[in-house]
């Protein structure tokens, strides 16, 4: 009986050693929720980083700029679309930034993005500036690779995305836009050639792909002309490739681009508003395209560009 309980408080040690971390363990942060202050404003963002961060003081990483849809979040970007994931497994930082909250109970965040949306439109919020101002920071508190900073965005973020390649082409890789489009309320004049993924559904009726009435009564240009005035300034060749065109999607390719830029374009039969193989953010939301992985396809165009 005695030998038994003299190793109890032996075998209690052993179970708590595991536990256990040392001090430079603990101050390893892999997630931080940030923010920034813009023009008098407290802007939010979240920051993940990769597992293998803290491995190597001398090595530098891709950084992605994942924006929201209008009403969503960072977190709810991260959680539907399983992006941090994508990320982790792809050994790149993601930032999660923040569109400004409507002065309402509802609180939908949205973007400046031109000619939509919302709260953010309406008060000509300076968008542009609070993403050069927080990559400014992050490329000096983290160890990014400045010459691989990427953006992609849903729907209303999406619609940045094409606003951050018109004016901070200086900064951008390249971007991918999820059922969004273009409304640029200004000539689109990128100092340099910026490589353009978009993926889009047949049957989104938010953001129509043929162009129209859609969101809250906005007016959408077609993603067709929007592809073309990209194709434009990246100097592309005058007819495009079509090397998949199926009863699931059709991928529409311009190469022989300036700066080895190029423009390509996943258009799915099935889905809607979406992002294709993630979650649905609501009951009321679209069904994601099965087609595609959107995740797959933005790491597969990102890798291949650096600025």
């Amino acid at each position: 009986m005695s030998r038994v309980i003299l190793t109890i408080p032996m075998l209690w040690m052993l179970l708590l050693v595991p536990a256990c971390k040392d001090s430079t363990d603990e101050e390893r942060i892999y997630r931080v929720q940030g923010t920034l202050t813009v023009d008098n404003r407290a802007r939010t963002y979240m920051l993940n980083l990769p597992p293998d961060y803290h491995d190597d003081d001398t090595k530098t990483f891709s950084l992605v700029i994942a924006l929201h849809g209008a009403g969503g979040s960072a977190s709810q970007f991260e959680t539907d679309y399983h992006f941090t994931e994508k990320a982790d497994a792809s050994n790149f930082i993601v930032v999660y930034p923040e569109g400004v909250a409507r002065e309402s109970v509802l609180a939908l965040r949205t973007w400046n993005a031109g000619t939509c949306c919302d709260y953010a439109m309406a008060n000509n919020i300076d968008d542009v500036k609070y993403i050069r101002e927080l990559l400014d920071d992050l490329v000096r508190h983290y160890r990014i690779n400045p010459a691989r900073v990427y953006v992609t965005g849903m729907s209303n973020g999406g619609m940045m995305a094409y606003r951050l390649a018109c004016e901070l082409s200086d900064k951008v890789a390249a971007i991918a836009v999820v059922s969004g489009t273009m409304v640029m309320d200004e000539p689109c004049n990128p100092d340099n050639a910026v490589p353009i993924l978009h993926i889009h559904s047949v049957l989104d009726t938010t953001v129509p792909y043929a162009g129209g009435t859609g969101l809250q009564g906005y007016h959408f240009a077609p993603v067709d002309s929007v592809l073309l005035v990209w194709k434009s300034i990246n100097n592309c060749s005058a007819s495009p490739d079509i090397p998949v065109n199926n009863d699931r999607y059709t991928l529409t390719v311009w190469n022989a681009c300036a700066e080895t830029s190029a423009v390509e374009s996943y258009l799915t039969q099935d889905g809607g508003h979406a992002w294709p193989g993630g979650e649905k953010p609501g009951n009321w939301a679209d069904i994601p395209s099965t087609a595609i992985r959107a995740n797959d396809v933005i790491w597969e165009f990102f890798q291949r560009y650096e600025r």
